[in-house]
Parts: structure tokens; C-alpha cells; sequence
């Protein structure tokens, strides 16, 4: 049986800056505290000691990641703790070297000997840490991998296939075998990506949940375009969505998202202010991204602005009159597409570089919009065939190891790249395609695998190099 992916395990809503770097080891300290329940000393827990290895050591302060595992043992949710309220927890522990852990329990915490940043990598993936529980009569450890879009597993289970197979309706690895299912049925993408959703919740709850995801992406990137300032982290990134924003908007009155999203149906729609558009919606997005806000990973935080930035331009531009159908229907196409990636290669930047992230989150925006603009099933693969085979090889070399430059841009270049590639895709016929998706998967794989350590998100090349954080 296939690995069950939903939609909602691709598109996860959470705090920035990295799925994997952040919102992973969030999870990791989660799943750690619920360990020490069920072992029995979590209420004993003196100290606790957390190891940090490969690209999490390498890059583990530019991403937040000492900040996440904190958060997380401190007992609070990625998905909904006010993003107000991380500050305050963040600087209480700092200051009175104390932990509450699960929300319960004062301990003894000091970030300086309690976080240890272990430059050498475990064999079983680049992204792994390591929980170590004091108690008086026990001492418990365990370690976890967070292998990107805020998945995190443990290399036992793996290795024992416990993870969850999948009960679908119609289970799908290849991308072939979901183009076998729609041309059997004549049925859309979407249409058995939500038969495949069914199995496992109500229509209402699917329902429900897509139009959270989508309304958390709205509000991410009217956050994104109505704040100014400098980016924290040390590189002094100036905000560009909002002064982006304020040319292109001009005077329009709103008071909220939705009003926003009417607002700009309204605007001039040239070639160069639709680019502009598109840009300033994947801008804004990271931008809240890489200042601990919320988003939504799409596959992961640090290519967020992909996949919100393409559905805006169809609500805004392209289709006036598109509603919830529409938006439920890019999505489902969109986690579909991320799933088949991450089946069979990676979306994780520490096994695949920027390809992993950017190229997948491309792919899946690409396919998403083909569908929802009248694309066939066939062409609709195709689109995301050619948004990943022009981002084969692309590097991740974050300056600083922030999620700030190259990355931000990076978003707009995607998003870019989607809405050409579905526009190319709606223009071929699809037996004209030299490159199925599959193909072009492997391909991705084979290049990772093929890749130099050094420009897999650890900052040791590339851009992280040939510019250092003087320069900035």
C-alpha cells in the first residue's frame, strides 16, 4: 500500500521561518513531551537537554530552530499560539534561565549549555535532533528527523514501515496512476483528490479546512503588504511588499482582507503591474515568513509565497468571478502535486537544495492554476512538469542562514514561473510532450542526491559564502 498524504499534511498551517528548520523540530519537542507522558516522568523532568545536528546545527539560529524546540516544550501550538505571545515566552526563559515545560512543569533551562549545536550529521538525514530527559531516577532520550514541510519522523519507525499506509479510495504514487484514475472516470484532478479526502473526514470539514488554509494565506499576505520596517536577524532586509503595495493600490479604501481582495480587482492590469502583483503577494508572504509570523507551509515556510501569490493573481486578475469552488479546487490540485514529489524525491532544502522547495512549490502552483483555468488532467501534469524543469540543480544557500536572501525573492520567481508554465501547458497538446512528470521527478532526485553538501540550506557555499553578513 502507498504512503497516505493528505492535502492537509502538505499545506499545514504554522510559524515561520522554516518548515523544517522551525516547524519541525516545534513538532519534534512536541511529540517528545507526549513521550515523557507516556513514560511517566514528564511531572519528574529536571532538565532537559536538546542536540541539534547537520543543517539544523549548521543553520539553527538563522531559522529559529533553538526558538521552535523552546516553543515546543514550553507546550504551545504552532498553529494557533498568539504570534504576539512568542516574545514574551522567548525572553522569559533567556532572562530567568527557566522552562515551563508542557505548560505545567517549572525547570532549570539554559539556552547557552541546554542547546547544543553539533555541526556533524546523523547517517539517517541532515536534519536531526536529540531530546535528552533528566529525572531523578531515569534518564530518557530520544531523537527525532524533521524532513521537511514540517514533517518530522523517527528512524525506527521508518525502518520498521509503521508510518500510516493509505486507505484511499484511490491510492496514488506516480503521477501516472493519478492520470489513470482521471481518464478512466473523465473526472478532474480535484475531483479525486476529494474522494481520496472524504475517507478520512466529512465534506464539511474538508470543506471547512481548505477555506482555513486559504484564509490564513489571505490574511498572511495582507499582513505581509500592510507592514513596513526591517526584517530581525541581522541583515538588515528592508520590507519591500509594503512600499510595492502602497504604488500599486493607490488610494483604494478597505477595512479588511476580503474588501482588500475586491480592491485590487479594480486596479490597472498591464503586463508589468501584474507581475508587480504577484510579486508583492509571494513578497509579503515571506516577509511574515522570515519574521515568525503565520503561514502556511506550501510544501515548506520557506517557499510560502508560491502558491498564495498565483491563487490571488487568478482571483484578482485572471477570474473576477472565481469563489470558494475554485480555491478549494487549487488546493487540492496543489497538495496532490506536492504529495507526488514528496513520495518520490524530497521537500526538504537539506536533502534537495532550493529545487526541493521553490521548484516543488512552482510545480504544484503551476499545476493548480492549469486545472482551475479549464486545463485537462494531461495538460495540467504537464504544467507542473515544466515549472520543476526549469528549476532542476537550484541551489539553497541562505546568507546568514536566515530565510531572507536568496529566499524571499525566490518566492516571486516561482510564482512567476507557475503562471508561465500552466500558460504553456494550456497551449500544448499534450501529446506533443517529450517529458512526463515522473520522469522529472526522478530527475529532481537524482540531482539532489548528485548535489554538494555545501549548497543543501548549511550555509557552507554558494551565496552564504560569496556574501557575509558585513557585506549586508
Amino acid at each position: 500500500m502507498e504512503e497516505c498524504i493528505s492535502v492537509f499534511d502538505m499545506l499545514k498551517i504554522g510559524v515561520g521561518p522554516s518548515s523544517s528548520h522551525t516547524l519541525g523540530p516545534w513538532r519534534a519537542a512536541e511529540r517528545f513531551l507526549k513521550e515523557l507522558k507516556d513514560e511517566n516522568i514528564l511531572e519528574t523532568t529536571t532538565r532537559v537537554k536538546v542536540d541539534l545536528y547537520g543543517s539544523l546545527s549548521l543553520t539553527g539560529t538563522g531559522h529559529a530552530t533553538d526558538l521552535a524546540v523552546m516553543l515546543g516544550l514550553s507546550g504551545q501550538d504552532p498553529e494557533y499560539i498568539p504570534i504576539q505571545d512568542i516574545d514574551g515566552i522567548i525572553k522569559n526563559i533567556k532572562s530567568n534561565h527557566k522552562l515551563n515545560l508542557n505548560n505545567q512543569f517549572p525547570i532549570d533551562f539554559n539556552i547557552e549549555n541546554d542547546i547544543v549545536f553539533n555541526k556533524n550529521f546523523l547517517s539517517f538525514h541532515a536534519n536531526g535532533l536529540t531530546f535528552t530527559a533528566f529525572a531523578p531516577n531515569k534518564t530518557y532520550e530520544s531523537t527525532f528527523y524533521s524532513i521537511g514541510g514540517g514533517f518530522v519522523v523517527k528512524e525506527e519507525a521508518t525502518s520498521a514501515k509503521t508510518e500510516i499506509k493509505c486507505a484511499f479510495p484511490y491510492p496514488i504514487t506516480l503521477a501516472s496512476e493519478l492520470l489513470t484514475y482521471c481518464q478512466e472516470q473523465n473526472r478532474k484532478i480535484s475531483e479525486i483528490v476529494h474522494d481520496n479526502e472524504k475517507s478520512m473526514r466529512s465534506e464539511s470539514e474538508i470543506d471547512h479546512e481548505l477555506m482555513r488554509i486559504w484564509n490564513t494565506m489571505l490574511e498572511c499576505m495582507y499582513i505581509g503588504c500592510h507592514s513596513e520596517g526591517i526584517l530581525p536577524g541581522g541583515l538588515n532586509v528592508r520590507r519591500r511588499a509594503f512600499d510595492m503595495h502602497q504604488n500599486l493600490i493607490g488610494l483604494a479604501n478597505y477595512s479588511n482582507p476580503q474588501e482588500w481582495l475586491e480592491s485590487i480587482r479594480k486596479t490597472e492590469v498591464k503586463f508589468r503591474q501584474i507581475l508587480k502583483w504577484v510579486s508583492c503577494f509571494a513578497l509579503a508572504v515571506n516577509e511574515v515568513n522570515a519574521s515568525l509570523g503565520r503561514v502556511v507551509t506550501a510544501p515548506t515556510n520557506g517557499s510560502a509565497g508560491v502558491i498564495p501569490a498565483v491563487l490571488m493573481y487568478y482571483l484578482v486578475i485572471e477570474n473576477h468571478d472565481a469563489d470558494e469552488k475554485h480555491i478549494k479546487q487549487f488546493l487540492m490540485v496543489a497538495g496532490e502535486i506536492g504529495s507526488i514529489f514528496k513520495k518520490g524525491a524530497t521537500i526538504s532544502a537539506a536533502m534537495g537544495g532550493c529545487q526541493a522547495e521553490i521548484g516543488v512549490s512552482s510545480a504544484m502552483a503551476a499545476a493548480a492554476l492549469c486545472e482551475v483555468m479549464g486545463g485537462t488532467p494531461e495538460q495540467v501534469l504537464m504544467a507542473a512538469e515544466i515549472a520543476m524543469e526549469h528549476h532542476l540543480g537550484l541551489t539553497c544557500d541562505p546568507i546568514g542562514g536566515l530565510v531572507q536572501i536568496p529566499c524571499i525573492e525566490r518566492n516571486t520567481m516561482g510564482a512567476i514561473k507557475a503562471i508561465n508554465a500552466a500558460e504553456l501547458a494550456m497551449e500544448t497538446d499534450p501529446k506533443n510532450a517529450k517529458v512526463p512528470l515522473d520522469k522529472v521527478v526522478n530527475t529532481m532526485w537524482q540531482t539532489a542526491k548528485d548535489m554538494n553538501n555545501k549548497y543543501k540550506e548549511t550555509s557552507e557555499g554558494g551565496l552564504a559564502i560569496a556574501v557575509n553578513m558585513a557585506d549586508c
